[in-house]
């Protein structure tokens, strides 16, 4: 389908592929009239003037295969020109079928381009594999967090995925350090999680009853003089959960520096670690479009398996 750039153009009727079904159609639209007020496109849907095989949809209508969508005027702004994402070294990959890929990726690393970065894992992944048709984010991690991370390279899986994460049907296990002796073998954490933006402008996350709900399942794995190493099962993917449910119970990840303990930081970093201890480790879920049963383990990166070694060599020296 082809725009106009700054242009009004006429009345479009677009007939709905295998890649766009399953998506929303105000999503659908906002993606392809890029540089169009959220209101503009929210408001042609309440009026009718977008319509789907003739009819008018509500904005939660998800776009079938074969579905004739009629597409109003739409003055498309003039689009930002950035230099394309550099293709760079190959993302260590996991697993890859026709509907998704799993891959490893590394801290320091963005999983999409904004806030100050100007390119990320699926910008670069777009630009490694111009042939796929599309690579859209499943989930998301955090800058500093290596791990698995899953793709969709279709939109029925995309949309399946999505169903999935939100009604808890992916498994997804973290590894963690926190300074301290963590008792308990078992622990289940409920404290709603509520967003909100510092004065500087950060976003942040805090443990508020004004908040979503958030449940997060820890488990102790090994526990050394002064540190304790946790899986974190994350029942719920709010942001920065593990992160804010820990340092809510005085366990702040070590290295964290949103939520951490900046003293503890600095002198970690002098021993050896560089970043914040969290590692997407494990993931297991149905295959969203065969079904089949799919589980991935990634080992710790080196970082920090040396600073485990470590923390081992220590408290072997002191007895």
């Amino acid at each position: 389908m082809t725009t106009i750039e700054g242009k009004a153009i006429a009345v479009r009727h677009a007939r709905i592929d295998e890649e766009a079904a399953g998506q929303r159609i105000d999503n659908y639209l906002l993606r392809i009239a890029k540089g169009v007020p959220k209101s503009h496109v929210y408001r042609i849907l309440r009026s009718g003037e977008v319509r789907v095989n003739g009819r008018r949809v509500q904005q939660t209508y998800r776009l079938a295969e074969g579905d004739e969508v009629r597409i109003p005027p739409i003055r498309v702004a003039e689009p930002t020109r950035s230099a394309p994402a550099p293709a760079g070294k190959p993302l260590p990959v996991v697993y890859e079928d026709d509907a998704l890929l799993v891959i490893d990726k590394p801290s320091g690393k963005a999983v999409h381009g904004g806030s100050g970065v100007s390119y990320g894992v699926i910008e670069q992944l777009r630009a490694q594999r111009p042939e796929v048709r599309l690579l859209e984010l499943a989930h998301r991690l955090d800058r500093e967090t290596s791990g698995l991370l899953i793709v969709a390279k279709k939109r029925s899986a995309l949309t399946a995925l999505h169903d999935m994460l939100r009604e808890g049907r992916v498994e997804k296990r973290y590894l963690t350090l926190v300074p301290g002796r963590w008792a308990n073998p078992l622990q289940h954490v409920k404290a709603p999680l509520y967003k909100y933006l510092t004065a500087e402008g950060e976003r942040r996350v805090r443990v508020s009853d004004e908040g979503k709900p958030a449940h997060s399942v820890m488990r102790l794995v090994k526990r050394w003089g002064g540190y304790s190493l946790l899986e974190v099962e994350l029942k719920t993917g709010r942001t920065h959960q593990i992160r804010v449910h820990l340092a809510h119970l005085g366990f702040p990840l070590c290295g964290d520096d949103k939520y951490g303990d900046f003293a503890l930081n600095k002198r970690l970093d002098g021993e050896g670690l560089k970043r914040m201890f969290l590692h997407a480790a494990r993931l297991s879920f149905r295959h969203p479009l065969t079904g089949e049963a799919l589980a991935f383990e990634s080992p710790l990166p080196d970082d920090l398996q040396s600073f485990i070694e470590r923390l081992d060599a220590a408290e072997k020296k002191n007895g």
